[in-house]
């Protein structure tokens, strides 16, 4: 079955924003990074080769990949093109970015999706916020949405109202202050699910009501250890239950990945993902997935 509502199932159709549309330039990069928390300026030259082997993992047309183009209303960030809006099985959810230098980037996918063809759902409106960094689907007709300082209540209420009437569950995720307003830490920093039952998580930022939650729906977990949080071992993309891409660097949950059956492919990420705080997850927007 081909659907919209998995986060591990076998990718057949998605979107991304590649580097050379995103960042433009070393001059756009160092005119930006420091507005948007970058840890340090991304090199240009880098960013690209990162990029193409990144990419790389989603070749061999059995994915069909389609690229967002260029858009001078959006900054450097849009590379983290999962963010801006949420597929479903009755249309793209057009988000309303919590992070200030983003809020173009929304509208900007909706042109883009719109000249494909796609449908739209609908739109998170102010003073809703809404962040796709921020959802992830454990099951086909349940969503979970972490309440954040990019996610408040009021979007998460709108995105209730555009789901419950599809026959959908929307459950809300408390998450930590963490490093505060200024940090990107979504949801998907601290969940991953890479199979039926099965998501590599970071325990010590997950609410124990939360983790309670998936224990009781049957899940198992890959723990990410704290030295590999920061550099993103929990930041996992499955390109289909158990094949997994991850950004090289997180040896121990790379073993742990593959102790609990998986396939673990990796790419070079400086550039494009630590220094933004954006993984493989972030840097893709899965349409269908088969399951």
């Amino acid at each position: 079955m081909k659907t919209c509502h998995s986060d591990y199932g076998t990718i057949r159709s998605l979107w991304v924003k590649p580097a050379s549309k995103a960042f433009i330039n070393q001059e756009t990069l160092h005119a930006q990074w420091e507005e948007l928390n970058y840890l340090s300026e991304p090199l240009y030259a880098e960013a690209l080769k990162e990029y193409e082997s990144f990419l790389s993992h989603f070749s061999g047309g059995e994915i069909d990949v389609t690229c967002f183009g260029s858009d001078e209303s959006v900054m450097i960030d849009s590379i983290y093109c999962r963010d801006a809006a949420i597929a479903t099985d009755f249309g793209m959810i057009i988000c309303n970015m919590g992070k200030g230098g983003r809020i173009h980037e929304p509208a900007s996918q909706a042109r883009d999706y719109q000249s494909a063809g796609i449908k739209i759902l609908g739109t998170i409106n102010a003073p809703g916020t809404l962040e796709g960094g921020d959802v992830a689907w454990l099951d086909e007709k349940t969503l979970a949405v972490g309440h954040t300082y990019r996610t408040n209540e009021e979007g998460i209420k709108q995105l209730r109202q555009l789901l419950n009437p599809k026959g959908l569950e929307v459950i809300t995720v408390e998450l930590p202050h963490y490093k505060g307003p200024s940090d990107v830490f979504h949801l998907m920093s601290i969940l991953s699910p890479i199979d039926s039952g099965l998501a590599v998580i970071y325990s010590p930022l997950m609410p124990i009501k939360f983790r309670n939650t998936l224990i009781n729906r049957g899940f198992d977990f890959v723990e990410v250890p704290e030295e590999e949080f920061e550099s993103m071992g929990c930041n996992v993309l499955a390109l289909s239950p158990r094949k997994c891409l991850m950004v090289a660097g997180n040896p121990i949950t790379k073993s742990r990945l593959e102790a609990a059956g998986c396939e673990v492919l990796t790419y070079p990420g400086k550039e494009i993902s630590v220094k933004g705080g954006g993984g493989p997850t972030c840097l893709t927007r899965p349409i269908y997935r088969e399951i």
